[in-house]
């Protein structure tokens, strides 16, 4: 009976074990399920409460720049051009008589100077020399045949007017010897010519240099049989040297050219970069206008003349020369314009623009009328007033009316920063 009775009883225990097991877990699920859904609650709330920040639209940044106040001047225009140096004066010394080099002097040698008048190279003359001997002997002659034919002449006229005969003027003429007077008088001015041709030979045998020149090339020596056609030397002359410049044709207009030999031409300044100093240079003037264009670029052709380019006068001698064959850079003044606004080039934007800071702090992109373009400048006649700000400094993405706003250059930082300390000193 007690076995049969714990059965029971285990039995009836083991429904009611399960239930409170139910019954717990449930409890723990609700429990968590609250917990959960209170905190969600509390943070709703705490997100439905708390402060918000609002949405703002940033500030405009004013761009910062540079600027310069644009003034009115008198401009003198500037074309520039480059060109070779070529010799104003260069000659080939060829002989006027045939014979062989008996001399030559010691300055023909390429690169030496000389002078004008100088004797450079003389042929053998002794041949001359005869000659002239000869020449004499005939002039001596016909003066003698001429003094003969002069005192027949005087005999026949008293003849003629111890007759007193009237005779035709053909057959006076023959009675008082015009005919044969006249043919001694050619033979005499005949042999007094042929002496001063070879007189002239014999001089010629002498070689000198025509002007002022350098020697640039020697083409004989000592020994030399030369004929008419032989090349002696090469001289270069020394005195002036000629530019041929190249400018556009649509520059011309703002030159001086003269327009005849004489008439004063337009200044030049001519450069040779990367051979000179920065500060060296020199001078000359615009001599003519070669009357064709330039093959290849078809632009007008300047001539431009210098002078001394070897400096060989003292005033000279501390300035470069120019050498022929060099390839130089020419900037001729050209005329001036009055009352026009001078603008860098840098400054300059496209389509012929400048950027202007108005009285409001704002970029005005304004299209100006120019005048004239130069290498480093142009001249602006209209789109400008006076003392407006001109914006030097670039601006990747420039647009009409963005906010500017100027920065302090440094004398103004430097002059602040004085300010500021006396103040300080002050207290």
């Amino acid at each position: 009976m007690t076995a049969t009775n714990s059965v029971k009883q285990n039995l009836q225990e083991k429904p009611r074990s399960m239930l409170r097991r139910l019954i717990g877990g449930s409890v723990k699920i609700l429990l968590s399920a609250l917990i959960v859904t209170g905190a969600i609650a509390v943070y709703r709330y705490q997100i439905r409460t708390s402060p918000r920040a609002g949405r703002k639209k940033p500030p405009t940044q004013a761009k910062l720049v540079q600027v310069i106040p644009v003034k009115k001047d008198n401009c003198t225009t500037a074309v520039t051009g480059m060109g070779t140096v070529m010799p104003a004066q260069q000659v080939t010394l060829r002989p006027q008589v045939a014979g062989q080099i008996v001399d030559v002097s010691s300055d023909v040698i390429p690169g030496c100077l000389v002078q004008a008048g100088q004797k450079l190279i003389t042929i053998d003359n002794r041949d001359y020399e005869i000659l002239v001997r000869q020449r004499q002997s005939d002039v001596a002659k016909a003066v003698k045949d001429l003094k003969i034919e002069q005192g027949n002449q005087a005999i026949a006229k008293q003849e003629y007017e111890l007759l007193g005969e009237v005779i035709t003027e053909e057959d006076r003429e023959l009675v008082l010897r015009e005919p044969q007077l006249a043919s001694t008088q050619a033979a005499q001015e005949s042999a007094q010519a042929t002496l001063q041709k070879a007189q002239l030979d014999l001089a010629r045998c002498d070689i000198a240099a025509p002007f002022n020149a350098i020697v640039q090339e020697k083409h004989v020596d000592l020994g030399t049989t030369v004929s008419l056609n032989s090349d002696l030397a090469t001289l270069i002359g020394t005195d002036e040297a000629w530019i041929e410049v190249k400018v556009f044709v649509h520059q011309l207009k703002w030159l001086d050219i003269p327009q005849k030999n004489g008439d004063p031409g337009a200044s030049v300044t001519i450069r040779n970069t990367g051979v000179w100093d920065t500060n060296q240079f020199r001078t000359g003037r615009v001599l003519s206008l070669v009357g064709e264009l330039e093959t290849l670029g078809r632009m007008a052709q300047l001539l431009v003349i210098v002078d001394d380019p070897f400096c060989l006068r003292p005033e000279n001698r501390d300035l470069p020369q120019i050498l022929m064959g060099s390839f130089v850079s020419a900037e001729i003044q050209g005329r001036r314009l009055t009352s026009v606004f001078p603008v860098k080039r840098s400054h300059l934007r496209d389509n012929d623009t400048v950027w202007i800071m108005n009285d409001a702090g704002q970029l005005e992109i304004r299209r100006v009328q120019i005048a004239f373009r130069g290498p480093d400048q142009v001249f602006v006649t209209e789109g400008l007033a006076e003392n407006e700000q001109l914006v030097v400094t670039d601006i990747a993405a420039p647009v009409q009316g963005m906010p500017l706003r100027v920065a302090r250059t440094e004398e103004q930082a430097t002059q602040d920063d004085l300010q500021i300390a006396r103040k300080k000193g002050g207290r």
